[in-house]
């Protein structure tokens, strides 16, 4: 195969098309897509108003010039929606290309703006594979083959208070996820957020929440960090903002963020960044999801798979909304139930850091009937996996 691979073992379904929660092989077999291209597609696929949207925008222009330098009434819009979504000291938005990015912004504009240097970020935590992304990245084993990365960079415990006392006038910025996903979807816990929040205030340090898995709905409301009453001085996004096209961002406040436009001029440049026709695809996807009633649904739905998957070998169940994990005894039984599931119809994944746990991320245009199908095929893929196993 001429295209790289990033592992040995990949799924390898030869995808034809897409639509709704549904995806299709070349042989034109239908399975449902219960992980959304890893969080991304939360309006579901091939959604007609987005479509809509990308074509009328690419008949107009495509790329005309690296980011910032011409006025285009497309990112402006953009822009302007976000702003209005979120809250007042989150008023200043760059456009990039992904979550990776988003993320090497951010760390660059905390650096630049704060004039120190360390870093501090969380065990479990992934932020993207970049050099910088992986440097904050908490996995030894996914690090080690690049070294050495960032200098300054070191670990705290999530929801450890004792580490929040390694916060210090010497720290640039925290960067957390709001709920880490790759770690197998573990909550803040005790009000952690806040304390950090707290902390970082008294020292100087700039909080960075990584919404990247949690933005856009996915967690029953529309930013993740709402549900937990703090904000932060800098918010990554990706994955969901394009409904299934490439676009992230990083959010602060002008103040903050003009330092990256005059110390010096062009600080940060992406040349793609921002993409007029992602950008249309973006305010048609926070359109639907507000006019929709599906984020106001998510924790409902999210409580039906709760109520619907028992059984004796699913040892925890945990998450929020639609961001969930069920974890198993080991990975094994996790590959095999996820194998079965894909013969039996049903997308399911595990979690980069979290191998015992089987990811549940379905587009939240899930309906309630699509779940019991979907808890069935799991319920009976993991009764195929308990006796191959026996």
């Amino acid at each position: 195969m001429c295209l790289a691979q990033t592992s040995q073992t990949p799924a390898d379904l030869k995808i034809a098309r897409a639509e709704g929660i549904y995806l299709y092989d070349l042989q034109g077999n239908k399975y449902l897509d219960l992980i959304s291209g890893i969080a991304v597609n939360n309006i579901g696929h091939l959604n007609k108003d987005l479509v809509s949207a990308v074509k009328k925008q690419l008949e107009c222009y495509a790329h005309v010039m690296v980011y910032g330098e011409f006025q285009q009434e497309i990112q402006k819009q953009l822009a302007q929606i976000l702003v209005s979504l979120l809250p007042k000291k989150l008023n200043s938005v760059y456009l990039v290309n992904s979550g990776s990015e988003a993320v090497e912004g951010a760390l660059k504009l905390a650096r630049n703006y704060t004039k120190r240097t360390e870093i501090l970020s969380f065990n479990n935590a992934y932020h993207g594979s970049t050099f910088g992304a992986l440097s904050v990245m908490g996995n030894e084993q996914y690090k080690r083959p690049f070294l050495p990365l960032l200098p300054d960079v070191a670990l705290l415990n999530f929801n450890s208070t004792a580490d929040l006392s390694k916060i210090t006038e010497h720290t640039a910025c925290v960067i957390a996820e709001t709920i880490q996903g790759e770690a197998g979807v573990i909550e803040p816990k005790n009000n952690y957020l806040q304390l950090l929040r707290k902390k970082c205030t008294e020292v100087g340090a700039l909080m960075i929440l990584d919404e990247v898995q949690t933005g856009f709905g996915r967690t029953g409301s529309f930013f993740g960090f709402e549900n937990y009453d703090v904000v932060p001085d800098i918010a990554v996004f990706a994955k969901a903002m394009g409904g299934g096209m490439p676009i992230g961002a990083f959010v602060s406040d002008k103040n903050v963020m003009e330092v990256l436009s005059t110390d010096p001029p062009l600080g940060h440049i992406t040349t793609f960044g921002g993409h007029p026709v992602s950008c249309a695809a973006a305010i048609s996807n926070i359109q639907t999801l507000q006019n929709d009633t599906l984020i106001s649904k998510v924790n409902d739905k999210g409580a039906q798979f709760r109520k619907l998957l028992k059984h004796s070998m699913i040892r925890d169940f945990r998450g929020r909304g639609l961001m969930l994990a069920m974890e198993m005894e080991n990975p094994a039984i996790v590959k095999s139930v996820t194998s079965h599931c894909l013969s039996n119809g049903l997308i399911t994944d595990w979690f980069l850091f979290a191998d015992n746990c089987i990811r549940i991320a379905p587009p939240l245009t899930i309906s309630e009937e699509q779940i019991d199908y979907a808890c069935n095929i799991l319920l009976k893929s993991i009764d195929q996996s308990k006796r191959k196993i026996a």
